[in-house]
């Protein structure tokens, strides 16, 4: 072979890698489209009518495509009835990135119930479908699925096949339901529609702490155990950090190693806050779990006691605010023993949930008055922003110190640090050019970018990279 035909042939081996690695998007369902012409099973639904490509029962709007896909939920099928494509022929195999992990979808239903999405490997592995539920009915509407915490995941590296479930109601079905899904696209992280300040200081004197950073926090085995069906993220809001709950029907938290002896507490604390509709009858629900002298789920001696808070409790859940949860761990009727406490598990019908300032504590409250630092340094925000391919940051320092310039992604890893030693006293800047440690190039989407000044948080801000 020649050097001009091994070049070649390199170069067709790279392009069918490439197109290996990138899901076959968008799936429009148009002719010659994406979608159109793959090989779509149904599972699950009484006699599994088959997927049709049909014409569009409501052009305009939101939707003017000429098809889409049609799927007859049956009432005699399962609450879980859905479709899926063909392993790796149709979508493709590729892996999340903060590029792609966000999908918007188009659904036209007569109801409202769940539409879950789903992503499988080639070896069948998975994670949990990420269910949203529709608001309208008789229309168009668009839903969007944040796939951003399976970044790095195994069920999210990798897959190579789409699974819809259009109908998801485990309260079942009241006749057959005929729903149209249309112009599924995979898009950048989005920043979550959060808090724009922090919650309320805390100031217990006797604490335990989980989380927060008024406080040392005991060791948290997981933030989202393997059981639950949440996703979690880091959100911040300057340099505090809050925990993010996203597409929430429940969330496990543990903390197993070792357990926790809240017997001298009298309080458990915790701050939320959500987006999400509040009006009755949502609520949003605290589960303690002590696993007892063994140590061990479900060893014999395990107790544990549900509380549920809604609109018209005391403290009320409301929408857009923060509400601190102060609650006497006497409230827990059925956790009669408190020595090995071990899962703090969160639910209801609140999909998305900040939460800061998980503790417990004694009643005692600090005298002391907070300690004032004065503002010695400051981080201004970066220029560009939005940026391609590189971006200048510009910070200052009132005097001398060791400063820690980082860059960070969404789920708040540290990507890049670009000033890590002693600084004069006075302005100075870096530039990041979008790459990590090892020199590659980051996905497009949202970065943090933190200054510290001798090992104390100054400010964080957020940068977006576009390619």
């Amino acid at each position: 072979m020649n050097s001009k035909s091994w070049l070649l042939a390199c170069a067709c081996l790279v392009a069918l890698h490439g197109a290996a690695r990138a899901q076959n998007a968008p799936i429009t369902f148009e002719p010659g489209g994406q979608g159109t012409n793959w090989t779509w099973t149904v599972f699950e639904n009484d006699t599994n009518p088959a997927v049709e490509i049909v014409a569009n029962p409501a052009p305009g709007g939101l939707n003017t495509s000429s098809q889409v896909m049609r799927f007859t939920a049956l009432q005699a099928g399962q609450p879980w009835a859905g479709c899926e494509s063909q392993h790796g022929a149709d979508i493709g195999t590729f892996s999340f990135s903060q590029a792609n992990c966000t999908i918007r979808m188009l659904v036209y239903k007569p109801v409202t119930s769940n539409v879950g999405v789903k992503f499988a490997r080639a070896d069948s592995g998975a994670e949990p479908e990420i269910l949203v539920a529709n608001t309208q009915v008789g229309q168009w509407e668009e839903l969007v699925f944040d796939f951003s915490s399976r970044i790095g995941t195994y069920g999210g590296t990798n897959v190579d096949q789409i699974i819809f479930f259009p109908d998801f109601n485990l309260a079942g079905r009241t006749g057959n339901h005929t729903i149209y899904i249309d112009n599924v696209r995979f898009g950048p992280a989005i920043q979550p529609d959060g808090p724009a300040t922090p919650a309320p200081t805390p100031n217990h004197s006797q604490v335990i702490s989980l989380f927060s950073g008024a406080y040392t926090n005991v060791p948290v085995s997981t933030w989202s155990a393997p059981w639950d069906q949440a996703d979690v993220s880091t959100y911040l809001i300057g340099a505090d950090e809050i925990k993010y709950y996203s597409n929430m029907v429940y969330a496990g938290i543990e903390f197993t190693s070792p357990t926790i002896n809240a017997t001298g507490m009298s309080h458990f604390h915790m701050d939320i806050w959500t987006p999400e509709p509040t009006a009755m009858p949502t609520a949003f629900r605290v589960k303690l779990v002590d696993f007892g002298a063994n140590g061990v789920w479900s060893g014999g001696d395990d107790v544990e006691h549900e509380l549920s808070f809604n609109a018209n409790s005391n403290p009320p859940l409301v929408t857009g605010n923060w509400v601190s949860l102060d609650i006497p761990l006497s409230a827990f009727t059925g956790l009669v023993t408190r020595a090995h406490l071990a899962q703090l598990i969160l639910s209801g019908g609140l999909a998305r949930v900040f939460v800061d300032n998980i503790y417990f504590h004694d009643g005692s409250v600090s005298v002391d008055e907070p300690v004032q630092r004065p503002v010695v340094a400051r981080l201004e925000p970066n220029h560009p922003n939005p940026f391609n391919p590189s971006t200048t940051l510009r910070y200052e320092l009132a005097r001398p110190g060791h400063a820690t310039l980082t860059v960070h992604d969404l789920q708040g890893r540290l990507v890049r640090t670009l000033v890590d030693g002693g600084v004069p006293a006075g302005f100075h800047t870096a530039t990041w050019d979008g790459t990590d440690s090892r020199g590659h190039l980051g996905a497009s989407g949202v970065y943090f970018s933190r200054l510290a000044v001798d090992g104390v948080p100054v400010e964080t801000r957020r940068m977006v990279l576009l390619k």
